[in-house]
């Protein structure tokens, strides 16, 4: 069982870290496409972790922690009702329905890459 101390410490490294990336994803790619593209990089990539035998402290560091703040429902949410707001109830219906989709197929070929490896 990992120390509470080390398990905070461990999930606000990666928090930090997640979140700079996110940040930086932000930067490059604007509105609801930066989303997409986050949830579905995150998505991948908490699959792949949660799929791999890399321990408690790892998982707190690089799941719970990075994969946790890269990722982004506020954001998800922020764009689908302001998108709605605007009158463009499809696109919304549609923003909001592939990033379900691509979230948990990515997070599926994140687990099936590993488990394919392992």
């Amino acid at each position: 069982m990992t120390d509470p101390l080390l398990a905070a410490a461990l999930v606000g490294l990666g928090g930090s870290v997640g979140a700079v990336g996110r940040h930086a994803v932000g930067l490059r790619i604007e509105g609801r496409r930066s989303v997409l593209t986050v949830n579905a990089l995150g998505s991948l990539a908490l699959g792949a972790l949660l799929a791999a035998p890399i321990g408690s402290e790892a998982t707190l560091l690089a799941a719970v922690g990075f994969c946790g703040a890269f990722t982004t429902f506020s954001s998800f949410a922020v764009e689908t009702v302001s998108t709605a707001a605007d009158g463009e109830g499809r696109i919304a219906a549609g923003f909001a329905a592939a990033n379900l989709a691509a979230a948990l197929l990515a997070f599926l070929g994140g687990a099936a890459v590993v488990g394919a490896l392992a």
